[in-house]
């Protein structure tokens, strides 16, 4: 049985069925994803568009109980950072992302995602898995 953290990404193409097929057994997300889906509505330019967003984040909200940015992630956030600047990139421009593969990296899990390149520069701590 496979477990992994869904990075936003993934739970923005949740309808897709390469996504759903390529989905780990024991899915979670973290609080940080739910920030990013939050925002979605108000940033929609059109009404149907903000009505796609919200319905979206509550899809999410009911079937989700969020991994909270504790502690142990705060201390994995720094590990992060360092790995990402190692690699010689910026940590500064998606922070969202390195917040939530703190989450990911501080649980033990798996970080699913779309935008693998998003992630460059971490897989010395975490596994990361394009979908």
């Amino acid at each position: 049985m496979t477990s992994g953290l869904l990075d936003t990404s993934v739970l923005i193409d949740w309808d897709d069925p390469a996504v759903m097929n390529a989905l780990p057994d024991e899915a979670a997300v973290a609080s940080i994803t739910l920030a990013e889906l939050a925002a979605g509505p108000h940033l929609a330019s059109t009404p149907s568009e903000r009505a796609s967003r919200q319905a979206r984040l509550q899809q999410v909200e009911a079937t989700f109980e969020p991994l909270v940015f504790d502690a142990a992630s705060a201390r994995s956030y720094g590990q992060v950072v360092a790995a990402v600047a190692a690699a010689g990139r910026s940590h500064r421009r998606r922070i969202a992302d390195l917040l939530i593969a703190a989450v990911a990296h501080s649980n033990g899990l798996e970080l699913f995602t779309r935008n693998p390149d998003d992630f460059a520069g971490l897989e010395g701590l975490l596994s990361i898995v394009a979908v």
